[in-house]
């Protein structure tokens, strides 16, 4: 493949006087990058280039994307992209920018903040399954571009009717956001791992359910252990993801809380247009505690000694029980060795 000959590009402005300068990636998402003087003919464009990769993306995974790739897909050589996205990277945030560039449901009126919360957590989530790889552009900070942005404002609206000053409403996003990308991420290694077992959802641990009865026992996983019993901790074999269900049920729950604070709030005579200063959780004598026992676990020298020996004896008991399975299975055998010799010791009398 050749470069064809070059003309200006048309598809950017260059920033105006009062537009300050960007670094290259973000002046290609805001749309305020210089042209660069001369470029390829035809109809290559940054939209054509991106459109491009993202296809590539939702077919192959993000792994499937480089610069040869996509000009090689449109038909051009890989210097012929890097006249107008200067680097993968930029084009993995302007990839980014595509897929999430939609148009969220309409607000409420009157509004419903819980309504519309939940709506713009499914909202999301339905966006990361429909281009899984998002979730693997790494997040280096805020969101600063346009489509970031708008996701962003679109979260705040469904809170605008709430007493929560900027810094709450601002958590309050970060919560779901995390929430959401948390789900979305397990939701997707699920299907994942049962797609590579050509569709098998004994995949996602039911084929161990046995084996968990016998490996996880009430002294080493007291709580765990009836759960494993009951069978409710891995799915049945063919009973699917349910994930949505579990996606769901976790939404109210936080939901439940971020609406016990909001009323709270509203007890205490905060308002949108009055804010009241929210309540310090930074000297809560509760929080400090637990941030304390966090780094004792993480720094103590006696925590780790003390972790070291539970590990220990952990390790032997561990091959204690072994010792016991080998012996049951030992016992079993003999018991099956002996059963086929009376059997056989009862053909031969008939015989004779």
């Amino acid at each position: 493949m050749t470069d064809t000959p070059e003309t200006d590009l048309p598809e950017t402005d260059p920033p105006g006087p009062d537009v300050p300068e960007l670094p290259p990636r973000l002046a290609l998402a805001w749309g305020v990058a210089e042209r660069p003087e001369r470029v390829p003919r035809r109809e290559l464009s940054i939209e054509r280039i991106v459109e491009a990769a993202v296809e590539i993306a939702d077919a192959e995974g993000l792994a499937g994307v480089s610069m040869a790739r996509v000009a090689k897909s449109l038909g051009f050589t890989t210097m012929s992209l890097y006249r107008y996205v200067t680097s993968k990277d930029d084009l993995l945030l302007l990839m980014q920018e595509v897929a999430i560039d939609v148009e969220y449901p309409p607000a409420h009126e009157p509004p419903d903040w819980r309504a519309e919360l939940r709506e713009w957590v499914l909202f999301t989530l339905a966006i990361y399954r429909a281009h899984t790889w998002v979730l693997d552009i790494p997040v280096t900070g805020a969101p600063v571009t346009p489509a970031n942005l708008r996701v962003l404002d679109a979260g705040l609206r469904a809170l605008r009717s709430t007493p929560l000053d900027d810094d709450e409403m601002i958590a309050t996003i970060l919560l779901t956001t995390g929430y959401v990308r948390n789900a979305a991420i397990l939701g997707r290694d699920l299907e994942r791992a049962v797609a590579e077992a050509g569709g098998d959802d004994d995949a996602l641990g039911s084929v161990y359910r046995d084996v968990l009865r016998q490996l996880v026992d009430e002294v080493r996983f007291p709580y765990l252990r009836p759960l494993v019993e009951r069978g409710t901790y891995v799915p049945p074999s063919g009973g699917g993801l349910d994930e949505l269900d579990d996606v769901a049920w976790g939404l109210e729950r936080m939901l439940d809380g971020v609406g016990a604070y909001v009323a709270s709030r509203e007890a205490a005579g905060a308002h949108p247009d009055g804010r009241t200063p929210a309540p310090s959780t930074g000297d809560d004598p509760e929080v400090a505690a637990a941030l304390a026992t966090a780094a004792a676990y993480a720094s103590d020298p006696k925590v780790k000694k003390a972790a070291g020996k539970r590990k220990d004896v952990e390790r032997r008991l561990r091959e204690e029980q072994k010792k016991v399975r080998e012996r049951e299975k030992a016992l079993r055998e003999a018991r099956k060795a002996e059963a086929e010799a009376v059997r056989a010791a009862r053909e031969r009398a008939e015989r004779g």
